[in-house]
């Protein structure tokens, strides 16, 4: 085996402070804290209006009429406050109530009260209403939603959806369930969210990403960590994690030194997906890659890839001494589900090496391998497979996938990236959310790719969460880089492994010692 070793050495200090996100009732909870330390609550929906309004202004310059949709609570009353500052700034403001401001309450009626003063009229919600600004503000649902949009509500909602208008929501568009992501019957498609006090997990994962748009973080001068007995649920992967864990290689390292990856997959048929994982690890900068495959695939595999050392199985036991030279495994692209695949796999759990397991790997785990639990492997599942893992329906995980990631990783140890929009990463260490990544990457073998990134990032000895953490950030970031060059219509995943090869090179420190010049 190798002698592996990282220059960063995966340390803690070595990683950039990541934002902390959170449920929404430790938000309410922070709310109530600053409340009781001293500022008035319509003190605090000021504050947090006007961050609204400064984030309006800042995306949309220009704007000169403004549609104001207010239900009823503190985001309603948040609306009605920003309606007051638009009026007061000279902008034409169209305010929709759905709730009657004399039925409205504590610091909303007063915010209602503001607006009215500052001399902005009242429109009662009808489902023929035109709207008459050139952006729309969603203030009608906050946090606090428990169940699916009903009524008046729904009906608003499917209207601002309809007109076409960009959109700025505020704290979160409404329909969406703040801790889970998920959307609760039907939600806003907003152009810009603007987010206060605590940033909230369900704005970054499941339907998030396609009815946030940009989420625009305002701390409202409350310091969250400060709290310690409020633990974040989740934090929020960083590019400048990747940095902070790739320095620079030293001048005299090798290819031993960099680590053995051995990837099992490609069952008769099926020769691409591990093809794909191998070149994907080769890039990622594995000093060494082989490939056991079924042995119709071997010359294709050296035609298209001859750096990686290729090897045709007919089953588990041509695998010889393979599995023991190897530093770690990747099993699970296109592996199948049949005795060839079943061997392969139990051959990686026997090998008593790291492993990333992938694919129909998973499906294995779930029908043939159902008490399997390991501390040092990553698995990689997308809903479906992580469905099968937990013996529920698709549609239960995308429901909550944080409580899914959670649950799995603590089934079958080590870590679990959930796939999927805002990827999730669970391990010992809690969860993290990748924010990056694109519609593009909807296409075959993105998976394969992730698996040989993972797997070339551990046998470079990134510790097992570091390494998932990495993976899914520079995987996600490659397919954004590949989209803005190229469009995310046709992206594929043999395209992300030369920016992902970009993403981990960090400028190299000048070479001294080269050249001597006499003076």
């Amino acid at each position: 085996m190798s002698k592996r070793h990282f220059d960063t050495a995966d340390r803690d200090t070595a990683r950039p402070p990541l934002r902390p996100l959170y449920r929404a009732e430790q938000v309410r909870e922070l709310d109530r804290r600053t409340i009781a330390d001293g500022i008035e609550g319509f003190a605090l929906m000021q504050r947090a209006a006007t961050a609204a309004w400064q984030s309006l202004k800042g995306r949309w310059p220009g704007v000169r009429r403004l549609t104001v949709l207010c239900g009823g609570g503190n985001n309603g009353g948040d609306g009605h406050v920003l309606a007051a500052l638009a009026a007061v700034a000279g902008v034409e403001v169209q305010r929709v109530v759905l709730k009657p401001v004399d039925e409205l309450s504590g610091d909303a009626a007063r915010a209602a009260e503001m607006a009215s003063a500052a001399g902005v009229g009242l429109v009662p919600w009808r489902p023929d209403l035109a709207f008459s600004g050139e952006v729309v503000v969603d203030a009608l649902l906050g946090t606090g939603l428990g169940g699916e949009v009903r009524g008046d509500f729904r009906d608003a909602i499917d209207a601002i959806n309809a007109s076409g208008l960009p959109v700025l929501a505020i704290d979160i568009p409404s329909g969406l369930a703040a801790d889970t992501g998920a959307e609760l019957g039907v939600a806003v498609r907003a152009t810009r969210t603007v987010t206060f006090i605590g940033d909230k997990l369900g704005l970054h994962t499941g339907r998030a990403p396609a009815l946030t748009g940009e989420v625009d973080f305002r701390a409202l001068g409350v310091d969250a960590e400060a709290h310690d007995d409020l633990v974040p649920v989740a934090r929020l992967l960083d590019e400048r994690l990747v940095a902070r864990l790739l320095s620079p290689r030293a001048r005299d390292a090798h290819k031993g030194d960099m680590g053995h990856l051995l990837v099992l997959g490609g069952a008769p048929g099926f020769g691409g997906a591990a093809l794909l994982a191998s070149e994907a690890a080769a890039r990622l900068g594995a000093g060494k890659i082989s490939l056991a495959t079924a042995p119709a695939h071997v010359t294709a595999c050296l035609v298209r890839r001859p750096e990686v050392m290729v090897h045709g199985v007919r089953g588990a036991a041509d695998l010889g001494e393979l599995p023991a030279q190897a530093d770690v495994l990747a099993v699970g692209p296109g592996l199948g589900q049949g005795s060839w695949g079943q061997g392969m796999l139990q051959a990686a759990l026997n090998s008593h090496r790291p492993l990333v397991v992938d694919a129909d790997g998973l499906n294995l785990l779930a029908s043939r391998f159902t008490e399997a639990r390991r501390d040092d492997w990553v698995l990689t599942p997308h809903p479906g497979e992580a469905a099968r893992l937990l013996g529920i329906s698709p549609a239960e995980v995308e429901a909550d996938r944080p409580a899914a990631a959670v649950e799995l990783q603590r089934r079958r140890g080590g870590v679990v990236v959930l796939k999927g929009a805002g990827s999730l990463v669970a391990g010992p260490g809690g969860v993290a959310v990748c924010p990056y990544g694109n519609p593009g990457m909807a296409s075959g073998g993105m998976g394969d790719a992730l698996t040989g990134i993972l797997g070339a990032l551990l046998a470079q000895g990134l510790a097992l969460e570091s390494a998932a953490w990495l993976g899914v950030l520079v995987h996600a970031l490659a397919a954004d880089r590949a989209a803005e060059d190229g469009g995310e219509r046709g992206l594929l995943a043999g395209d992300l492994a030369s920016y992902a090869r970009t993403l981990i090179n960090p400028k190299a420190p000048p070479r001294n010692g080269g050249t001597v010049r006499a003076s």
